[in-house]
């Protein structure tokens, strides 16, 4: 398989983040990276270095990132956006081009409307892709389903 069809999606965040390896359809990696409590500075460090981690290990072609979704809480909005930043620039200093996708744009893709629900990205999901059996948190399956839009968007050939 081709380096340049792996993605590492990324649902960001500053508590807890998103975290989907995939080539082609294949799902080689999934978590949700919680940075430890404390300051926001160390707490973007952390996201910062489990990305660069994970383009060490991996080393894929592109990252994908979704984009901000504004929220009534204007101070977690802020703060995603600072982890985006991060997020970001780790991608840009490894030289890896980064894609950026809505949360509408991945819903469509996933399930064929804009307007799913969680429970519906899940559904599908767990059609899509075959995934190891584990607990997971929503942040790691919005990752997998970035990763499927991405993989959708840029038709890797078999």
């Amino acid at each position: 398989m081709s380096v340049k069809s792996r993605v590492i999606a990324v649902d960001p965040g500053y508590d807890r983040v998103g975290i989907a390896v995939m080539e082609k359809n294949t799902l080689l990696h999934s978590e949700c990276f919680i940075p430890k409590k404390g300051e926001l500075s160390a707490r973007l460090f952390e996201v910062s270095e489990r990305i660069t981690a994970l383009i060490h290990k991996y080393k894929p072609g592109a990252v994908a990132l979704e984009t901000l979704f504004f929220s009534k809480n204007q101070k977690t909005a802020l703060k995603v956006a600072e982890a985006r930043g991060a997020i970001s620039l780790t991608t840009s200093q490894s030289g890896i081009q980064l894609f950026e996708y809505s949360p509408q744009e991945v819903k469509i893709a996933v399930t064929g409307s804009g307007n799913a629900d969680k429970t519906a990205i899940k559904k599908m999901v767990d059609r899509l892709v075959v995934l190891p059996q584990k607990k997971r948190l929503d942040d790691e399956y919005d990752a997998i389903a970035l990763a499927i839009a991405h993989t959708a968007r840029h038709h890797f050939p078999s």
